[in-house]
């Protein structure tokens, strides 16, 4: 049936409107990206969430996965129903997953290159004299001697193999020159 002439509204273009922010917004939610990348490349997008995460031997709800025995009311084994287990046709994800949780964590808190080469120069010039150290000319920071010795201690204890090597290499000058 056709439509009654004159009853549709004409199409007005909106200004107001942020195309940029609407197309990512669009992006976003028709699929939303994986982070991590072994999960990633096994997703079939034809599939729901739970089948997939089914193949991969991962489960979608926790609780389901690791039921809580109730205690208070004892079954007996024929009224306990077993659930047939399904099938990992993708183990090779799981395998991933745990192969890099079981690698060593990397050790996230570092020192400033500025700071370690500050320490260096320090303890190279003046030894353990830490008020040279704060009347020193490259104190840019104006640390006094207490801060100075705080930042070398730091320093030993984040790299220690580093600091006895950066001694014994400045024992080593010292006997040279003597």
């Amino acid at each position: 049936m056709p439509k009654a002439k004159g009853k549709t509204r004409r199409q007005k273009f909106g200004y107001n409107v942020n195309r940029k922010r609407l197309n990512r917004n669009a992006r976003r939610k028709a699929a939303p990206r994986i982070q991590c990348s072994h999960i990633r490349h096994a997703w079939d997008q034809t599939k729901s969430v739970r089948q997939n995460l089914a193949e991969m031997g991962l489960a979608m709800d926790p609780n389901r996965a690791v039921p809580l025995i109730k205690r208070k009311v004892k079954a007996m084994e024929v009224d306990r129903e077993e659930r047939p287990k399904e099938l990992v046709r993708k183990p090779y994800v799981l395998n991933d997953l745990e192969a890099e949780a079981s690698l060593p964590e990397k050790k996230g808190n570092t020192l400033s290159r500025d700071l370690i080469d500050y320490v260096r120069y320090m303890v190279e010039n003046h030894g353990e004299d830490y008020k040279a150290m704060a009347r020193d000319e490259k104190n840019y920071y104006q640390d006094t001697p207490k801060q100075i010795r705080n930042k070398i201690n730091v320093y030993k204890r984040f790299y220690p193999a580093d600091w006895q090597a950066f001694v014994d290499s400045l024992e080593k000058n010292k006997m040279e020159v003597d």
